[in-house]
């Protein structure tokens, strides 16, 4: 997804964004004169529209637009998908890589669709709990596949920043439909991508 220039943005809620953060960087003792600052405000205000155009989207109809009737049926793995994303506790990023694996049921879809669905829901204030959950749900209702698997590990600011403090932490989520709540099956995929995992 390319970063939007300035014209795709509506006018009226960045420069409604803008004035926030004005207040903001106000609030926190910094001088909104300061020439190293002057453009920040209008800045940041693209920069949070960038960071949830999630909710712009729809994943579902990205994976109807690439859905290929084929006979494969064994199991289809994208690993390490880069993904970035704001905690809505604290609207600070939690970023890592996801692993989706799914078993075809008549259906096959463009490997490139199933980044492009981490974006959608990862492009909007998150924990990962649910963007595991909406990420699993979404390719199972949209492809109905025989079982899909989705691991996501990511690393959160909210604790290397602030709070706990705990640079080398990180979180493991993890969701199964399908044949992959058989334990063979999980197993499979968890050993075909065990060398990605921390």
């Amino acid at each position: 997804m390319p970063y939007k220039q300035y014209e795709d943005y509506n006018i009226e809620i960045t420069d409604e964004i803008k004035s926030q953060y004005q207040g903001i960087i106000k609030n926190v003792g910094e001088d909104i004169n300061r020439e190293g600052l002057l453009k920040t405000p209008e800045r940041a205000s693209k920069a949070i529209q960038f960071l949830t155009q999630g909710y712009n989207l729809d994943a579902a109809e990205i994976l109807k637009g690439a859905m290929f009737k084929e006979s494969y049926n064994e199991m289809v793995i994208v690993k390490d998908i880069e993904l970035y994303s704001l905690c809505e506790h604290h609207l600070l990023p939690f970023f890592g890589k996801a692993h989706i694996a799914y078993i075809p049921n008549g259906y096959i879809v463009g490997l490139s669709k199933l980044p492009r669905i981490v974006d959608v829901f990862a492009r909007r204030l998150q924990v990962q709990e649910r963007l595991t959950e909406q990420i699993l749900d979404c390719i199972n209702d949209t492809l109905r596949p025989q079982g899909v698997a989705v691991v996501i590990e990511a690393s959160h600011m909210c604790m290397m920043m602030r709070g706990v403090q705990k640079q080398n932490s990180v979180t493991t989520t993890s969701g199964f439909r399908g044949q992959f709540e058989k334990i063979e099956t999980r197993n499979e995929f968890l050993k075909l991508i065990s060398e990605n995992l921390s």
